[in-house]
């Protein structure tokens, strides 16, 4: 059935509920496509081994925007537009500098995105012809946010965007307070085209159901924010570290099998395996494996590494489940010097090219998100004075 068409039906005889709206089609979609028994990925097309490979994170954007790569030209304006478009309204900085030092990185983010469209000349009207530079807008300012929040929550001074460079060479100077080097940007770059999109999941489906009452984008990508900092969503990289740092609390000899197998025979979940979509090896996760093991090696963290394959092999042993892309994601932030709070900040920076593009797709073609509940509850219930009661 095609996007638009709908058939009635008795809402009183309605027979099921399908939980999570799993396997429910909602929309038809070109930003992205999964394969779950086979284990692929394709951004509008392309596999993201092959993305992964050959392309950068503006050439993403430009192709989750516009279903096509740039060619040189429209490459380097994007580039620059994404330059200019970096720096902070002031009422933005103030609010980032006020803000309290213990916030959730996240809920900072989520409040700064937000009021980013004060200072929108804009307005965030909705209107087609806008919607790319409102894209191109929320991009570039979201790693100045996440890098400015975490320089002023430890005290150091805000450190101004660049006028230059890739997205992720500008998010790691203004993280760090100096420029990085050639390999610490190369992976920063591609952790950003691995998770700048993901097909129908919670966070897409909050912005595209925004986008359908003709609310402006800056109040979509606000939702997305809040949807994404919940931890059976964005949240999992983070609660993957915390683990692996709860396992070099105990030394070098800290035993991985058995604190896996323990936490299994306690019930407990263990972040970073399993996949609502995919049945096998999620692709990302085996991009970022090779990723992980070279950073260990290289920044000394290869006890992380070592850990995190125990605990791979015994999942799969024990569970038949493979890693998602939160399991190894978080092993190559901590060992490029990313904190384990800010996992989540750095998956937004990514994951709003795929939001947005998203936007876009569902104004084009644009019908109000209204699903119907099944109601389980009682019915003409005799009325009790509140006396007695």
């Amino acid at each position: 059935m095609s996007e638009g068409i709908h058939t009635g039906f008795d809402e009183q005889k309605y027979p099921y509920i399908n939980r999570g709206l799993e396997g429910i089609v909602a929309f038809s979609t070109t930003k992205s496509f999964i394969d779950g028994q086979k284990g692929e990925l394709i951004y509008s097309g392309y596999l993201i081994d092959t993305l992964a490979e050959n392309a950068t994170f503006e050439e993403v954007c430009f192709l989750l925007w516009n279903d096509r790569l740039p060619n040189a030209e429209e490459l380097e304006d994007l580039k620059k537009l994404l330059i200019e478009q970096r720096e902070l309204p002031q009422t933005v900085l103030n609010y980032i500098q006020s803000a309290d030092k213990d916030a959730e990185p996240m809920a900072v983010l989520r409040t700064a995105v937000s009021m980013l469209a004060d200072s929108d000349d804009t307005k965030g009207k909705f209107d087609d012809a806008l919607f790319e530079g409102q894209a191109i807008a929320i991009t570039a300012k979201i790693p100045s946010i996440i890098a400015a929040f975490d320089r002023a929550r430890k005290g150091e001074d805000i450190v101004a965007p660049l006028k230059e460079g890739s997205t992720a060479f500008n998010f790691l100077y203004m993280l760090n307070g100096e420029k990085p080097g050639k390999q610490a940007e190369k992976t920063m770059d591609l952790c950003l085209i691995l998770h700048a999109e993901h097909g129908m999941n919670a966070s897409t489906f909050t912005a595209r159901t925004i986008c359908a009452t003709q609310s402006d984008m800056y109040s979509a990508i606000t939702g997305a924010i809040g949807a994404l900092k919940g931890p059976l969503h964005g949240g999992a990289n983070t609660a993957v570290m915390n683990t692996l740092l709860k396992l070099q609390e105990q030394g070098d000899d800290a035993d991985a099998v058995e604190f896996t197998k323990k936490r299994l025979a306690n019930k407990e979940k263990i972040s970073g395996f399993g996949h609502r979509v995919y049945k096998t090896f999620d692709p990302r996760a085996r991009l970022l494996q090779n990723m992980s093991k070279d950073l260990s090696e290289e920044t000394g963290h290869q006890k992380l590494y070592e850990w995190s394959m125990d605990m791979l092999e015994t999942m799969k042993s024990e569970k038949d489940i493979d890693p998602n892309v939160d399991f190894f994601s978080a092993t190559v932030y901590y060992s490029i010097g990313i904190q384990p709070d800010l996992f989540t900040c750095i998956f937004t920076m990514s994951r709003v090219s795929g939001w947005t593009g998203h936007f876009i797709e569902q104004a084009a073609n644009n019908r109000l998100v209204r699903p119907r509940a099944l109601y389980v509850g009682e019915k003409h219930l005799d009325w009790v004075p509140v006396e007695e009661r």
